[in-house]
């Protein structure tokens, strides 16, 4: 079940103490479980709104609500507040929201596309980033469009090469390669074309 650490549960009773309401929660549920896009949503949870299913932890100074049907996807949950120079984050960590990772036998997308939402862009997700698979070429190489903090950044082709490259090759061996087909400069597609058979343009 969900733990809270003790530097976040403080966090979660000072935070509770600046609103101006008596017998405030929290209340944790899952955005579409079982998939890639899986996310948690952690919430204040006024008296009386939390659903009548829903399990109640007891922590020090506070309830947290967790969504019944949510529950076993959040196994192994951790709610953590890391400290830093600019007052601290908040994260979550729940390894079992996102489901099983694809089989061997699945296709060739479905685990580029399991790898990406699990791993690569939670990474990315830190500057502001994320990448979306384009298409797969006849080589098995893979063509990705960086968004986000990540288009136009000059460090995107280190980042592919010796980061989302290293990992989907050792992960997935069949695949040969990684292009960028990100409009990084001028909105004319400077690193790809489509015509060029699965190489870069430049």
């Amino acid at each position: 079940m969900v733990t809270i650490t003790e530097t976040a549960q403080s966090y979660f009773r000072q935070l509770i103490q600046q609103q101006d309401e008596e017998s405030l929660a929290l209340r944790i549920s899952v955005n579409h479980a079982g998939t890639p896009g899986a996310s948690c949503d952690l919430q204040f949870c006024p008296s009386g709104q939390n659903q009548p299913d829903d399990r109640v932890l007891e922590f020090d100074g506070f309830s947290l609500f967790v969504d019944r049907a949510s529950e076993t996807w959040l196994e192994k949950a951790e709610i953590d507040f890391e400290e830093d120079s600019t007052g601290g984050q908040l994260t979550i960590k729940a390894p079992g929201i996102k489901g099983s990772e694809p089989p061997e036998q699945a296709p060739l997308e479905e685990r580029i596309g399991w790898l990406l939402e699990t791993e690569i862009n939670p990474a990315l997700a830190s500057h502001g980033g994320r990448v979306a698979l384009v298409e797969i070429t006849e080589k098995k190489e893979v063509v990705l469009q960086f968004g986000g903090g990540c288009r136009g950044c000059g460090m995107a082709d280190v980042t592919l090469k010796q980061g989302i490259e290293q990992t989907l090759t050792r992960r997935i061996p069949e695949i040969t390669g990684v292009l960028d087909a990100t409009d990084h400069r001028t909105g004319q597609n400077p690193y790809y074309a489509s015509d060029a058979q699965g190489e870069s343009a430049v």
